[in-house]
């Protein structure tokens, strides 16, 4: 039987051991990390890949982009792809710092609780790399999504970012809001039924009143693993639990979420060995995670 081989990209001077684990968790026969890696050096690691062997056995060979840097990931996923012609081609998936599987997990959790084509969401911290993609996901299943930063210009941006890269439909779905004072926290949240906080480690950025004072809430998500928390009265390990005393809301920590964020990884890891054209970015990942959740 041919062996399964993951080659890891990982941009940082240390390929990812977490990632490491994953892959040897999902059943991958060898694992070969690679890191440091620049777009000038991916075409040579990619032919490698893909020529030394043929036919069936080529779906058993597949990569994985990792590393700390989500914009640098997306690059030596692009060059990746573009050294790819015709059948000759591996599988492939970008989950650079967790990017994609953590928005997935948190979405598809969100929308347990709600139909998202009818719901409102806030995604407070909204700028960077999981942010964005949470902001994407929403939008994308019909959510109005209105996304955060201390400056206007900034959640403009990250909107505007999204909508050149997922089309207009979803960029019409999308609110840019400033979120620099606790008033400004109270009129963003006031009709939200979903919000959830993507900001950087250990910053508050709703506290439990703020929470409670949202009548609409169904459910809060703090991607934050790190104290204090994102949303106060969320604990990192919260599942689906009310946050507030006489509140029909419920919250997720960050390990709450964790559980589908790391079936999702792995069984992204296993569907690279399907075939070999698969290309797993932000969406792929957000539909595989929906199954898994099924």
């Amino acid at each position: 039987m041919t062996k399964r081989i993951l080659f890891q990209f990982d941009c940082d001077p240390h390929a990812s051991v977490f990632d490491a684990v994953v892959a040897i968790d999902s059943d991958v026969d060898h694992l070969v990390p690679y890191a440091g890696v620049q777009a000038t050096s991916v075409e040579p690691l990619v032919h490698g890949a893909m020529f030394t062997r043929g036919g069936d056995d080529l779906k058993n060979t597949a990569i994985f982009i990792g590393g700390s840097d989500v914009a640098v990931a997306e690059t030596l996923l692009r060059c990746v792809t573009d050294t790819f012609f015709g059948p000759v081609r591996v599988s492939v998936m970008m989950d650079a710092n967790g990017c994609n599987t953590t928005a997935a997990a948190a979405v598809v959790a969100a929308a347990r609780h709600i139909d998202l084509s009818s719901a409102r969401a806030v995604v407070l911290g909204g700028t960077g790399p999981v942010g964005q993609r949470v902001a994407r996901l929403l939008a994308s299943d019909g959510a109005s999504v209105t996304l955060t930063s201390r400056a206007r210009s900034r959640a403009q941006h990250a909107c505007d970012h999204i909508a050149a890269q997922a089309g207009e439909a979803i960029g019409a779905k999308l609110t840019a809001a400033e979120l620099d004072s606790p008033d400004d926290v109270h009129a963003i949240l006031a009709d939200a039924n979903i919000v959830i906080s993507c900001g950087a480690a250990g910053v508050q950025l709703a506290t439990e009143s703020d929470l409670c004072s949202a009548k609409n809430l169904v459910v809060a998500i703090d991607l934050n693993a790190v104290p204090p928390s994102g949303l106060g009265g969320i604990s990192v390990t919260d599942k689906a639990k009310p946050f507030a005393e006489g509140s029909a809301a419920v919250g997720y920590g960050a390990i709450g979420v964790g559980g589908l964020k790391m079936k999702t990884h792995r069984a992204a890891i296993r569907s690279l060995f399907e075939s070999n054209d698969v290309i797993l970015n932000a969406d792929e990942i957000f539909a595989l995670a929906k199954r898994v959740d099924a």
